[in-house]
């Protein structure tokens, strides 16, 4: 007998690029994948948050395919092991991302009804969040696309605006939308808040898959039609679904808010009367987090004398400050970020200025991930680079080679099976191997511990597009 199908669907999204959070967040690991606010990551918080709504804990999570092994890493450690992981060849924004995942859930069930959430938002209090939710399940049944919008504490300019009808009762209830507003200037922002009549728009939506795909085709068929076309020439490979790219590279760049919920007649917003941030910057992750005495907010090994209204958070060593009043100060191994709170929003032009300059800093931490696990730079010169590799148990490296450098392996944690041309061995702690230029190998963790080796690389070059891939159990191309 098969189970119930559950009373929703959580589609959380999870493509944005948390520029405004660097050094942090950075593009192989952005923002939804760290933990920011609490001990777990952000995409985690979402799905936890929405547990005892949908306890299957069976989400369609939509993503670049870049972040496609660290999203399906961290879903299986809250206990999601059957997620649909949709993966977009590049990013459309969110219309052409509720297509995909209302396309994968009518295929089975037209009716499903989805809670679209972004997967980097933080939610001060999950009950409240769950009561609104639980309010707008009916009216998504009968056939509403229902927002969720949060009652303003602010005449915030950062934010969307919905315009409500006034509620009938102080429980959360469905009531009708008259209208969107984008991000307003400071002085609609005051008058907003002054009015009552205007809630933060959250980016959270409960929706049937059929209804949402009806309105589309009817007031955005052009993302429709791409997004069905990519579906249909798609593919799944183990855990993921790729959406094929030259359809969907067609699909216009559009919001849900601009493609269907400016135009429908089906829109409804229940409120919710809870603290939200979309953290969309460092000042607005020091306004949520917790402050002692002097206004400061202290993350890491941090040593403060004397510091008022800072953000101050030490990854990898110590921070001492003395003196300091409304600074941002974030340390990370490889770049450390120094600015006033009020000039949080410039973090963005930093970036842009990086990237320009071919630098790798806006691009990945010196801890790299991979889907066998991690590895991060010791050390580098020009003929030589030494890296720490952090392998999961069960998990293996591909089988491949190098034409200009050889490799250097110890144990210093765990049991490596390792693979070098025609031979198989195992190394336990404290034993090592030298992997000539030119040698097929591989490196797997066959026990229940994290295995984890030094790897020192000599050679000509040390690049890592210096891997020629012959076998691979993750599904990458061989190259």
């Amino acid at each position: 007998m098969t189970s119930p199908a559950p009373s929703i669907v959580p589609v959380l999204l999870a493509g944005g690029s948390g520029t405004r959070l660097w050094p942090l967040s950075r593009a192989q690991c952005p923002k939804q994948f760290l933990p920011l606010a609490g001990e777990q990551t952000m995409l985690q918080a979402t799905l936890e948050r929405i547990a005892p709504l949908a306890p299957e804990r069976e989400p369609i999570l939509v993503c670049n395919e870049e972040h496609r092994f660290l999203a399906a890493e961290q879903l299986r450690a809250v206990g999601a092991t059957q997620p649909t992981i949709i993966l977009e060849p590049e990013g459309k924004n969110t219309a052409s991302a509720l297509a995909l995942a209302a396309l994968e859930a009518a295929r089975a069930r037209p009716e499903a009804r989805l809670l679209v959430m972004p997967a980097d938002h933080t939610i001060e209090d999950p009950e409240a969040f769950r009561t609104s939710v639980a309010a707008g399940i009916d009216a998504a049944a009968d056939g509403r696309i229902v927002a969720f919008g949060i009652e303003p504490r602010s005449p915030e300019t950062g934010y969307g605006y919905i315009r409500a009808a006034a509620p009938a009762g102080q429980e959360p209830e469905p009531v009708s939308l008259l209208a969107f507003t984008e991000k307003p200037d400071a002085a609609t922002a005051r008058s907003f808040l002054a009015s009552g009549e205007y809630l933060w728009n959250s980016g959270v939506f409960l929706t049937r898959a059929d209804v949402f795909l009806d309105e589309l085709g009817r007031h955005a068929p052009e993302i429709l039609r791409a997004c069905q076309a990519a579906w249909d020439e798609a593919s799944r490979d183990r855990d993921f679904f790729r959406v094929a790219p030259g359809p969907f590279s067609a699909s216009p760049a559009d919001s849900i808010d601009y493609a269907v919920m400016e135009r429908t007649d089906r829109g409804v917003v229940v409120p919710v009367a809870t603290g939200w941030s979309d953290v969309g910057s460092w000042s607005a992750l020091y306004e949520i987090a917790e402050h002692d005495a002097d206004g400061n907010v202290l993350r890491g090994d941090v040593l403060n004398q004397d510091s008022r209204g800072c953000y101050l958070r030490a990854e990898h060593r110590l921070l001492a400050t003395a003196g300091l009043e409304d600074q941002l100060v974030v340390e990370t191994a490889d770049a450390v970020l120094v600015a006033r709170r009020d000039r949080a929003q410039d973090v963005k032009d930093m970036v842009a200025a990086l990237e320009a300059a071919e630098r790798p800093e806006p691009v990945c931490h010196k801890r790299v991930y991979r889907p066998w696990g991690a590895y991060e730079g010791i050390a580098r010169a020009e003929r030589y680079q030494v890296k720490h590799l952090l392998i999961h148990p069960g998990a293996e490296l591909s089988l491949q080679l190098h034409h200009h450098r050889a490799e250097h392996w110890v144990v210093v944690q765990g049991t490596a099976r390792i693979t070098r041309g025609q031979e198989t061995f195992l190394l336990a702690e404290d034993q090592s191997t030298y992997i000539p230029v030119g040698t097929q190998h591989r490196i797997a963790n066959p026990g229940n511990i994290p295995l984890e080796v030094i790897e020192v690389q000599t050679g000509s070059y040390l690049g890592e597009d210096d891997i020629v891939r012959i076998e691979d159990t993750y599904g990458r191309e061989p190259s």
